[in-house]
């Protein structure tokens, strides 16, 4: 053996901090991304107002945030907090009997609310000894766990929604997935039901029992008889006693499909539109808002001193003026961005501000990408918490993009288009004779439509349309 000092030359990704900030501000909302912009108007003398320069004076407060939208959610919770502007008011206090000198305090409000399910999650990851790039991919996941406690995003976007160098791959996303999901409760960052049931199974510390194995692989292979309460087929199928097949069934009614439900809801989110969609000479066009552009630039007064000035390039004064260029050129090329994104996705789905939901396109992030020219992670990010205001109403960017079926001819159709075609049999139906999911899928299949009757089942849940048997129940006239 010989040791010896050998140079070679390579190419390798090198992320700059400015590239790091730029990536993470280009995936912000637009309120936290004017929040950003307001803390650096704070402590960045370089930077004013456009509103400023107009009145003389380069202190002025930085301007107003546009009146929010509330966002579309499945289930918004009002966060009351009348009476604590009072708590903290100076009013005197009665220690020994809990009670200020205003009659009208409510001690209630001194108990704590419930934890949401991101901070139940966050909180137990906190705990983790990870290493800090294994901790942000753990944070990445715990991010994209919806309310009802699963994760719906795939991870090869969440790969590209983590500002890594070098970028995570979708193995170390699958290991950070894990440790999610060994936290409580359990079944939770599960992808499907099936997963949060199994998930659920193996936590239970029952030593290998006989009726967790058999519950194990009514989960695992026949979650549709059991979903159709069909238990003599459920029997035949495994081949068990009917004995067995009660204790896998009372095991399997002790899991809950929804792990989050026991949680706080998260606050009302409020979201500002990014994008205003208008019909200009028969064509669909998509502009920013100007709402939500900060008015700021660089002050030529306090530039032109430093440029005048002995202050070396390495000086902190320096540093600001650098940070304060770039914040502007940043502004500029984030809503240049969105703006070619959202051209890009109008123009692909011109068919549906026409004609509605049943005329959405399949859609991927790889296509716009190709069509901008731009990377697919930077696409991600820039549909990422952006919402566009059009006549079909406040829509969020990732709304046109989805998964998609095969029509009889071999051509695809968006799941978005028959999601809507479901909803526009069922209005239609008989209410004495509702549409099973098995007619459905005849009537969406005369239609050209070919899907499982186990999808037709998955999108009418989705949908939040009750099974055919409750629709039967609520037109049964009442005795």
């Amino acid at each position: 053996m010989t040791v010896s000092l050998q140079m070679r030359a390579g190419h390798h990704l090198s992320m700059t901090p400015f590239l790091q900030r730029s990536i993470q501000l280009l995936q912000l909302g637009s309120l936290e991304f004017q929040q950003q912009v307001q803390e650096v108007l704070t402590t960045n003398p370089f930077l004013e107002t456009v509103e400023s320069e107009e009145a003389g004076t380069t202190d002025a407060e930085p301007p107003e945030p546009p009146e929010p939208t509330e966002a579309p959610t499945e289930e918004p919770e009002a966060i009351e907090s009348a009476g604590l502007d009072e708590l903290w008011s100076g009013a005197p206090t009665d220690y020994r009997s809990g009670r200020s000198g205003d009659d009208e305090w409510d001690p209630a409000l001194m108990v704590p609310g419930t934890p949401t399910l991101r901070e139940h999650l966050l909180q137990q990851a906190g705990c983790l000894r990870l290493s800090d790039r294994d901790a942000m991919l753990v944070q990445a996941v715990i991010e994209a766990v919806d309310g009802s406690g699963y994760l719906t995003q795939p991870l090869d976007e969440l790969s590209a929604l983590c500002p890594l160098a070098p970028p995570a791959d979708v193995d170390e996303l699958q290991i950070a997935l894990c440790h999610v999901q060994a936290l409580d409760p359990a079944g939770v960052a599960a992808r499907s039901v099936a997963e949060c049931l199994r998930l659920q199974l193996l936590a239970r510390d029952v030593g290998g029992h006989p009726a967790q194995r058999l519950a194990l692989r009514i989960v695992d292979h026949h979650l549709d008889l059991l979903a159709a309460h069909d238990f003599q087929r459920l029997q035949r199928a495994l081949g068990c006693a009917e004995c067995d097949l009660q204790s896998a069934m009372m095991l399997l009614r002790g899991l809950t499909p929804r792990p989050g439900a026991g949680f706080g809801a998260d606050e009302t989110q409020f979201v500002v539109a990014d994008v205003i969609v208008q019909q200009q000479n028969g064509k669909w066009v998509a502009s920013i808002n100007p709402e939500v552009i900060p008015r700021i630039h660089v002050s030529r007064f306090y530039a032109s001193i430093i440029k005048g000035g002995r202050e070396g390039g390495g000086s902190p004064v320096s540093q600001q003026l650098r940070e304060a260029r770039w914040l502007v050129r940043n502004i500029e090329q984030r809503f240049q961005t969105i703006q070619r994104v959202a051209q890009a996705i109008v123009d692909h789905q011109s068919r549906f501000f026409d004609y509605g939901a049943m005329a959405m396109k399949p859609l991927t992030l790889g296509e716009i990408a190709d069509k901008v020219g731009l990377h697919e992670s930077t696409v991600s990010r820039v549909t990422s918490r952006k919402y566009m205001t059009t006549p079909r109403g406040l829509l969020d960017f990732k709304h046109f993009f989805g998964s998609h079926v095969e029509t009889a001819a071999g051509a695809p159709c968006s799941a978005t288009a028959v999601r809507a075609l479901i909803t526009e049999l069922v209005s239609a139906e008989d209410g004495t004779r509702p549409l099973s999911d098995i007619k459905l899928t005849r009537l969406l299949e005369q239609r050209g439509i070919k899907v499982a009757r186990r999808t037709v089942s998955k999108y009418r849940d989705s949908l939040q349309i009750p099974s055919v048997e409750v629709r039967r129940m609520s037109h049964r006239p009442q005795a």
